[in-house]
């Protein structure tokens, strides 16, 4: 029996040596077109950023040790040109261009697939890569190795673009993120995706969300990157990764059917269209075993499972049928973990699969074991039965176990009642007693079983009633979802006749336990409108707070001298493993034991305690010195003081504050001249856009978003964007507006964009009413991802740390 294996990396290597081990006698020819065969695809960013230093453990075989280990007729450089099924022959072009006929009695394609490149301008210049294999390997390092390179655009967020931005920037490349959707890994739902996000900000990668490139031009030896936008980002290498097709060349010529979703259709035996030709790999489509429809599946896995099945029927006729695969996959994202498998939130609802989710914050181990990290679970899973549908896991360690166990449930028709009776290995240092899937398993269960009713962080904006925050007073003071009543849940039961029985009752607490505890002593007292926020104020916040591009701006030069004052009694505590609010609860009684100026220097695994250790220090006078983190834990140095020591550390008194009142274009003009010349003397400024000064923050590109009928009347009637912004005076229908923007471009004058994102860049603040955005029923979602939202006391905080505020 002779086989043919076309393609020699993943399933087809895998394939070639499962059939040797079957059939010693079989003749085997294995068609590479590239030099390397059986190496490690997905080990290449990490060869490039250094993490793998030699280049040569990228080659689990060489074409020689693989030949002699298994006595395969393997050929490199010979590239596979066409197949005619029906005299059972294919055609190989050797490196010189010759070429020759080969016969098979059974033959595999595993082609793989190619990457994509756009027809855009100047996509051919040099710099621009894209990653798919040694070779784009080989000359992407070289090029870091001959040039300077400081600064890198990586076009495409998936799991390898995010792979490449980390790897850059240990090359140590400053690094921007180019992406068309709304966020980063588009296998996982917004909410996961958001804390990957706030990862990148604190890394230092700028991501340019919602944006497409328009073309590429050589600008003084860099690349500039031209998004449709209007933005330019300047950079020394670019690299693309923008996503693949599956390689069909050679079956579409053959006349091999191929598939609804352009890969090569094959059958449960993994059999095409023609008998004795099959195909494994990134080539074909294959239905999923949740939807039964087909799709494509770009992952390693599968490939060598499918390499090995195939084998046994090419060997030993049709005797086992391929189940499928639904999808899962891990990535490194700097020092976060995320992973997906299943089906997500957004395609079940694209495929209109009816679906409830839900969200769990958990430890990845004992809290009181040192070392324990956060760990968020995202679960999709069937309204009705329970059937789990899909799940994603963000985290820092454990993620990978997690994602296993659920993948294998979900490939055996599990559900989320199977999550709590899956046995788990405990001991505190890998585990708790309650394993994060459990947890996970008894939260779904009761929102399932309705014994938890519950609302999302998408539909709680809109769903109307009382938000009854019942976290504590500190927690509630630096950060609670607009318009929230506080009662801590300690507190509940002496306070009943303070929530109205008439009205629907939104409870929500940091990550949803304390949420459920109120919820069912409001249910015992009579009250039965009452549903918890999924995922809580946790969930919520990181979903909706707007991306920064690094960590809390600090004073430097004040914190410098500060963190130089000899002989300061610092103070050390370890809050690894405690969830909020105690972190923030511990910060405050250990500072209530120092005097002024001694220090504290805290360390927590919490995320949101970044933020928090700020908002804390801001509202009770003491100084925030440091705000680190590294591998998932954060860690704050603090100086006791008083409220003027804090204000003076922050602002010093000498910031700039604007109103932005008006959407008239010359106002807006002038506003952000002014801002940046304020921005440029090193003064803080902000920007408080508040009425018609929201039409000039607004996006060009906005997501869809769900208004009420006001809500869409001021869309219509008010300017979409800053494009659309009319003169105060000579309008005079739109010529005006047009001929001052052509006026300010052949003067050499910035324009309004790009005046307002030189504003940003040079860390003017922008905030936007939130009360003017009720009004006017203008959604975050339609607003710039640098803003963010505050009332008429975050105003008045910057205002009063100013000594010019300005109304325009």
């Amino acid at each position: 029996m002779k086989h043919i294996i076309i393609g020699g990396v993943a399933g087809g290597a895998t394939a070639a040596a499962r059939i040797r081990r079957a059939d010693e006698s079989a003749d085997i020819v294995l068609l590479e077109k590239g030099k390397y065969i059986s190496y490690a695809n997905c080990g290449l960013p990490y060869y490039i950023g250094g993490v793998i230093a030699d280049r040569d453990r990228l080659f689990l075989q060489t074409p020689a040790s693989f030949s002699g280990q298994f006595n395969i007729d393997v050929r490199v450089c010979s590239e596979a040109v066409g197949i005619d099924p029906q005299a059972k022959t294919v055609t190989v072009r050797r490196e010189d261009g010759s070429q020759y006929t080969e016969t098979y009695d059974k033959l595999l394609l595993s082609p793989g697939a190619s990457p994509v490149r756009p027809p855009l301008e100047g996509i051919a210049l040099d710099g621009i890569f894209t990653l798919r294999d040694v070779n784009d390997t080989d000359r992407i390092k070289n090029y870091l190795t001959s040039h300077n390179v400081e600064r890198a655009v990586v076009v495409g967020a998936g799991f390898i673009g995010l792979e490449m931005a980390e790897n850059l920037h240990s090359a140590g490349a400053r690094v921007s993120i180019v992406e068309m959707a709304p966020q980063v890994m588009a296998p996982i739902d917004f909410s996961m995706a958001s804390q990957v996000h706030h990862h990148l900000g604190r890394k230092g990668v700028t991501l340019h969300l919602e944006q497409s490139v328009e073309r590429f031009t050589k600008n003084s030896g860099h690349i500039d990157v031209h998004l449709k936008s209007g933005q330019n980002i300047p950079a020394d290498i670019v690299i693309l990764s923008i996503g693949v097709r599956p390689e069909t060349t050679l079956a579409r010529d053959a006349g091999l059917r191929i598939g609804e979703t352009g890969g090569i259709w094959v059958d449960e035996h993994l059999q095409t269209s023609e008998k004795d030709v099959y195909a494994v790999g990134d080539a074909i489509e294959f239905p999923h075993p949740i939807t039964g429809q087909p799709w494509l599946n770009y992952l390693a896995n599968p490939a060598n499972r499918q390499g090995r099945l195939v084998a046994d029927n090419m060997v030993s006729g049709n005797i086992h049928k391929y189940e499928g695969a639904i999808g899962t996959a891990i990535a490194k994202v700097f020092d976060l973990t995320v992973a997906s498998t299943g089906l997500a939130a957004k395609k079940l609802k694209q495929l209109d699969i009816s679906y409830r989710s839900s969200w769990t914050h958990s430890a990845s181990h004992a809290g009181y074991y040192p070392g324990a990290l956060p760990l968020s679970i995202k679960l999709t899973f069937d309204p009705g039965t329970g059937k789990l549908y899909g799940a994603q896991c963000v985290g820092y360690e454990g993620v990978d176990k997690r994602i296993d166990q659920i993948a294998m449930l979900i490939k055996n028709g599990g559900t989320v009642a199977d999550l709590t009776r899956t046995e788990h290995a405990y001991a505190p240092p890998f585990s708790s007693a309650k394993d994060p899937i459990a947890i996970a398993g008894y939260v779904a269960s009761n929102i399932l079983s309705g014994v938890m009713p519950v609302v999302t962080w998408r539909e709680i904006a809109d769903a109307g009633g009382i938000l009854l925050d019942v976290r504590t007073r500190h927690e509630f003071q630096m950060g609670s979802i607009p318009g929230s009543v506080n009662i801590p849940l300690e507190e509940l039961r002496d306070r009943l006749a303070e929530i109205p029985a008439d009205k629907p009752i939104l409870i929500y607490c940091a990550i949803g336990l304390r949420g459920y505890l109120a919820m069912k002593i409001l249910t015992a007292n009579g009250l039965t409108d009452v549903r918890n926020l999924s995922g809580g104020y946790k969930t919520y916040s990181i979903a909706t707070s707007p991306l920064s591009a690094g960590t809390t701006r600090i004073d430097t030069e004040t914190n410098d001298q500060q963190m130089m004052k000899p002989e300061i009694k610092t103070l050390r505590v370890d809050a690894c493993g405690l969830q909020c609010p105690g972190p923030v609860l511990r910060l405050k009684q250990t500072i209530d034991t120092m005097t002024e100026g001694e220090r504290l220097e805290m360390v927590s695994t919490d995320a949101g305690f970044s933020r928090d250790a700020q908002a804390w220090c801001n509202s009770t006078g003491n100084i925030l010195l440091s705000n680190t983190e590294e591998r998932g834990k954060y860690t704050v140095v603090i100086e006791k003081g008083s409220p003027g020591a804090c204000r003076g550390a922050v602002s010093g008194g000498r910031g700039k504050t604007l109103i932005m009142f008006s959407d008239d274009l010359d106002k807006a003009l002038a506003t952000f001249v002014l801002a940046n010349g304020a921005a440029a003397t090193g003064e803080k400024v902000t920007i408080f856009f508040t009425f018609w000064g929201l039409n000039v923050i607004k996006k060009v590109h906005k997501p869809k978003v769900e208004k009420d009928i006001f809500g869409r009347m001021f869309s219509m009637m008010l300017p979409s964007s800053s494009l659309r912004l009319k003169l105060s005076k000579m309008h005079m229908l739109g010529i005006g507006s047009r001929m001052m923007r052509h006026i300010m471009k052949i003067r050499g004058i910035e324009s309004l964009e790009a005046l307002r994102d030189q504003a940003l860049a040079q860390g003017v603040e922008f905030i936007a009413c939130q009360m003017s955005m009720d009004v006017m029923g203008v959604k975050r979602e339609e607003l710039l991802d640098e803003i963010t939202v505050g009332g008429v006391a975050t105003y008045m905080e910057r205002a009063d740390n100013a000594n010019v505020n300005l109304f325009i």
